[in-house]
């Protein structure tokens, strides 16, 4: 009796098991980007609290040596000093919109990835969110959102 040849196997992937692989991945990948998205955007929310943190601390030092945070003779208050009255922290412009002889009030905008965002602090250290992109929420009087759909 002659010997049978064996059949070969077949190698490969069949066209099914891709289509499958391929669903995977795309379902993984439409959770995982706008996640990524968010945490993205989130860190760069960290510019504004840094940059209002910064300047907040330099009008309480001018106040200390001063007694007011408004031009004191020739002292120039950091309000109005061309070189810290408006600076940038990564994404975020911070600058001042009222600096009187007992009150101040700094503000952070965003641009580019984060605009739409604006953030303020007074000399009472009460933060508020002003603006916010639509789908992150709303404004809140008390502290800064720093997360999508977190409330006030």
């Amino acid at each position: 009796m002659p010997r049978q040849a064996r059949p070969v196997p077949a190698r490969g992937f069949t066209l099914i098991e891709v289509m499958i692989t391929v669903a995977i991945i795309a379902i993984l990948a439409a959770v995982a980007v706008p996640q990524y998205t968010s945490y993205v955007t989130r860190s760069r929310l960290a510019d504004a609290s840094t940059g209002l943190a910064t300047m907040r601390a330099q009008m309480e030092r001018y106040y200390q040596d001063n007694r007011t945070y408004a031009d004191s003779g020739t002292f120039v208050s950091p309000c109005n000093n061309a070189t810290t009255s408006a600076r940038t922290f990564g994404s975020f412009l911070i600058g001042c919109t009222k600096a009187t002889d007992k009150e101040f009030v700094l503000e952070a905008v965003g641009s580019g990835p984060v605009s739409g965002f604006k953030y303020t602090i007074n000399q009472q250290d009460v933060r508020a969110t002003t603006a916010v992109p639509s789908g992150w929420g709303s404004t809140c009087t008390s502290k800064w959102i720093m997360k999508k759909g977190e409330s006030c």
